[in-house]
């Protein structure tokens, strides 16, 4: 055996480090090697969405409430429950394809096109799972605990975020407007979206003390981190987390409540239309 050659981990990572340090490697080819060393000793229980946090569809639910909270949450994979129990996977393009076809004319055609769900144990090693990820060429897999009851979901990209970083999608926060405009009267809002431009978006003067951002403020507000679907009326707003994980909220819906503010809105909007 060599005298350099790494005899642990710990030493093959001081290795790796050494080596980007001479620019042998780049630093991004060390934290993705650094990843995959660390895919293989995770589980999914350390990434996986708990319950509480997944977004999920309700079969008993009228037909428009199922799109409206797909369109609310922009996720392409749900899971579907009835009665507290899973029964399919609802995919967001099955759904446009249906409904371009003519074949979605109630909730009950849904069924037609419900996945087979995938269950795996949340002790299951990460690189395992991504080996039957590919194997499968499944992207989502619904987690149960020891005793067989309902834990969370991992999907596919939740575990090669382990080894690359962030995957910002088409969804992501970086790639829109951080307010944008959803129905007549509400707004989607992204959570890092500065108090600063909250005020000039709404023509409002909203005083924050200790915050420089609306999720940072909500969070103050709620007292705790808010979770999807949580709610508040403040200042004359409604805020409900759209999206969000357990350390902190991603997005919000925003719609005036107060009539005052519905007409100042309003009347800004007439006004910008007008000017432009």
């Amino acid at each position: 055996m060599f005298s350099d050659e790494p005899e642990s981990r710990e030493n093959l990572v001081k290795v790796l480090a050494d080596a980007q340090a001479q620019g042998l490697i780049d630093s991004d080819a060390l934290v993705m090697i650094q990843g995959v060393l660390e895919v293989s000793e995770a589980r999914v229980r350390d990434i996986m969405i708990p319950r509480l946090q997944m977004a999920l569809i309700d079969a008993c639910e009228p037909l428009d409430v199922i799109l409206e909270t797909m369109l609310e949450t922009s996720h392409s994979r749900y899971p579907v429950i009835c009665d507290k129990k899973i029964i399919g996977i609802l995919l967001a393009k099955d759904v446009f394809r249906a409904v371009v076809k003519g074949e979605l004319k109630n909730k009950d055609d849904l069924a037609n096109i419900y996945r087979k769900p995938i269950f795996v144990p949340e002790s299951k090693r990460l690189n395992v799972l991504l080996r039957e990820f590919r194997a499968g060429r499944n992207h989502l897999a619904l987690v149960v605990d020891e005793y067989a009851e309902l834990a969370g979901l991992v999907t596919i990209e939740d575990v090669l975020e382990q080894i690359v970083g962030n995957i910002e999608d088409e969804h992501d926060a970086q790639e829109q407007e951080n307010i944008q405009k959803r129905t007549a009267h509400s707004y989607s809002m992204q959570a890092f979206t500065p108090i600063e431009e909250f005020n000039r978006f709404f023509k409002v003067n909203l005083e924050v003390d200790g915050s420089e951002t609306i999720g940072g403020f909500l969070a103050s507000e709620f007292g705790h981190v808010p979770q999807m679907g949580e709610s508040l009326e403040l200042e004359g707003f409604y805020f409900k987390v759209l999206k969000g994980n357990e350390r902190c909220a991603e997005l919000f819906e925003v719609k005036a409540v107060d009539d005052a503010v519905k007409t100042q809105i309003c009347t800004n909007i007439e006004e910008e239309k007008v000017a432009s």
